[in-house]
């Protein structure tokens, strides 16, 4: 498509082969974090690697000072010579999560000509120009891969071992005391939030609060029965009410938190979404209906190591306290949460539970509506927030 366009407008076009690039940074990485248990996103990877690291280079060498893409988002040059990564005018489209690991020198190198637009009108401007790609269909599935059957392409270098899917019910939250204490805490950490007293929250209850729930306790004791005329000696599991044995799977690594398809086990009047893998036993857990305990988390903890401000002046230092918006995963609507930066980590308490905190995962972090309002008094740019920093999800 690239190609047939630059014909058409009559501009060079060169072809450079990053395969090698593509293959070290992003699909080697890809297969280790799914092999550990956790899910990556290889579209941030791949625009912080490849496309504003490698293909940026290439292009650089040759004598181009800029590389312009078509994601939805904005930049913004400021005062003191930083740049802001912006939300773009298309809710609907916005991509700035996808580039929340850019660095100040990435992107003062990168022009997002369509981010004041909508999908509509870029559309509508291919159509009148008459370029090949006007009506082509949006591109899905992963950055250069395109859109695959994610458990066969992992099982070109992960091997399938069958294991058990353990159907968790409520009784097991009514006696773990993990979770009764998270609850106990988080009502704390709130009225504390609300009284305007978060130094009062303990790095000790922080730490509880964004602990997730494991469900290594739930085993299973087997009995032997008789069975039918002949009454045939046969094995099965004894009553646990913490949970059952619901169906197999063919790799814990292949499922990630709040997946639905796939797991082929029916009986269930509502459908059954992963709430957690244990790649060591080879176990995924599941919980039935949308809201199931294990489904939610208040509290996120992200590692001082693994944070990425998008500009300086963002940097939090100890005891640092800020109100700001939270996307944990692309296309989530904004969430409103408050930050603590404690000694050892950052900790993200949010207004509501999230469904789904996901390891491997990229929590972007947005300035609160009242902190976008002083950063800039350009009313497109208030209206789009501003990406503050990011970081792996632990």
């Amino acid at each position: 498509w690239a190609e047939m366009v630059a014909r058409k407008i009559g501009i060079p076009f060169y072809f450079v082969d990053l395969s090698s690039q593509y293959r070290q940074r992003v699909v080697d990485y890809m297969f280790s974090e799914y092999a550990a248990g956790r899910t990556p996103n290889p579209d941030v990877l791949c625009n912080r690697e490849i496309k504003f690291d490698a293909f940026l280079q290439a292009a650089q060498n040759l004598g181009a000072t800029h590389v312009a893409t078509g994601h939805y988002c904005r930049k913004r040059e400021n005062p003191d010579g930083t740049f802001s990564l912006l939300e773009g005018i298309d809710p609907g489209k916005d991509q700035s999560y996808f580039l929340c690991q850019l660095s100040q020198p990435q992107l003062s190198a990168a022009l997002f000509p369509i981010g004041d637009m909508c999908k509509e009108q870029v559309r509508q401007i291919a159509l009148e120009a008459d370029l090949p790609s006007a009506k082509k269909k949006d591109s899905q599935g992963i950055c250069f891969v395109g859109k695959v059957d994610l458990p066969v392409f992992l099982q070109q270098k992960l091997k399938s071992v069958p294991g058990d899917i353990i159907e968790v019910f409520d009784n097991f939250y009514d006696d773990n005391f993990l979770f009764q204490e998270q609850c106990s805490e988080l009502a704390e950490a709130k009225m504390l939030l609300a009284n305007a007293h978060p130094e009062l929250i303990s790095d000790e209850s922080l730490e509880l609060l964004s602990r997730p729930i494991t469900y290594e306790s739930i085993v299973f004791e087997t009995e032997t029965y008789r069975s039918g005329h002949k009454h045939i000696k046969k094995t099965r599991n004894k009553f646990n009410p913490w949970g059952v044995v619901a169906g197999t799977h063919e790799g814990a690594q292949f499922f990630t938190l709040g997946q639905r398809k796939g797991l082929r086990v029916g009986g269930h009047a509502e459908a059954l979404f992963v709430i957690g893998t244990d790649v060591q036993a080879n176990r995924v857990y599941v919980g039935e209906g949308e809201h199931h305990k294990g489904l939610y988390r208040s509290v996120m903890r992200l590692s001082l190591e693994d944070l990425h401000y998008i500009r300086p002046c963002f940097e939090l230092s100890e005891g640092q306290v800020e109100r700001a918006r939270v996307r944990i995963r692309y296309r989530q609507p904004l969430q409103n949460a408050t930050l603590l930066r404690r000694q050892t980590a950052l900790y993200v308490i949010f207004d509501e539970p999230q469904r789904s905190i996901t390891p491997g995962q990229f929590a972007a972090v947005y300035l609160s509506e009242e902190a976008s309002k002083k950063s800039s008094t350009d009313l497109h740019d208030v209206q789009a927030p501003e990406l503050m920093l990011s970081s792996v999800i632990e």
